[in-house]
């Protein structure tokens, strides 16, 4: 018996790798998310799968059915949102795992930053301009921020910021980056990335409060940074015809 954590990716059911779909295919129970994974997702799974909904259970009571699994004999698989390497709360889970040594696997998903971007249809880098990418939050209730993992540290390098369940706090993240970034720079909002009803908000740090639809309330993403905007870059070194590298094996150059 295993338990196989599976990212589920970003929303859209066929948004998520062969390999996670063929587990879902042949496990029979899954544990699922339900307040942010899609129903669709399920689709995958046999017509005899024991679906379990973890949305209103305690990690005591998810650890419990892995527990009730593992004494079966049955494969679990585990469907988390987005990807599991970043805020997915498998951690947690893969240590009382091993405490109980249940054995598991991951399978890596699409985060919703990447299909953010797609939806935008940008790139976030671009050369010369922006070569790096920040992905962070804001503290809450249920997670403070570490100290020196501030809006204000982050932006003080100039990189392109994808910052997550921050939605509720858009003026506090203007409030922050307008010094740094100036008000003229890009703001991106994707809400609900490749979902049916995903909603895309283009603005600066100056207008983006006004152009806010209070209607998003969850699942967004938040994109500052200068490349987002920008068309007059260079081109990349990876094509340019007088640019030698070993895959091209053009001698003399």
């Amino acid at each position: 018996m295993t338990v196989h954590f599976i990212g589920a990716g970003p929303g859209a059911a066929d948004l998520i790798t062969v390999r996670g779909r063929d587990l879902l295919a042949r496990c029979p129970v899954c544990l699922y998310a339900g307040s942010i994974v899609p129903r669709e997702m399920l689709d995958w799974c046999g017509p005899d799968t024991r679906l379990v909904d973890t949305a209103p259970m305690s990690l005591d009571e998810i650890e419990a059915e892995y527990v009730r699994a593992n004494d079966a004999g049955e494969d679990v698989a585990r469907l988390h949102s987005g990807d599991l390497s970043i805020w997915s709360a498998v951690a947690e889970q893969m240590r009382r795992l091993d405490r109980l040594g249940i054995p598991y696997s991951l399978t890596p998903g699409v985060p919703a930053f990447a299909a953010a971007a797609a939806a935008l249809g940008r790139e976030l880098t671009l050369p010369a301009i922006n070569q790096s990418l920040v992905l962070t939050r804001i503290g809450g209730r249920a997670s403070p921020m570490p100290e020196g993992e501030t809006l204000a540290a982050f932006g003080a390098t100039g990189a392109t910021l994808a910052i997550h369940l921050a939605i509720h706090s858009l003026g506090r993240v203007v409030a922050e980056l307008a010094p740094l970034y100036g008000v003229d720079c890009p703001v991106a909002i994707v809400a609900h990335a490749s979902w049916p009803e995903q909603t895309i908000i283009c603005a600066t740090l100056g207008t983006i409060e006004a152009a806010f639809d209070p209607a998003i309330e969850r699942t967004a993403i938040i994109f500052v940074g200068k490349g987002l905007g920008a068309q007059d870059f260079r081109e990349s070194a990876l094509y340019d015809p007088d640019y030698q590298r070993r895959f091209r094996g053009r001698d003399g150059l």
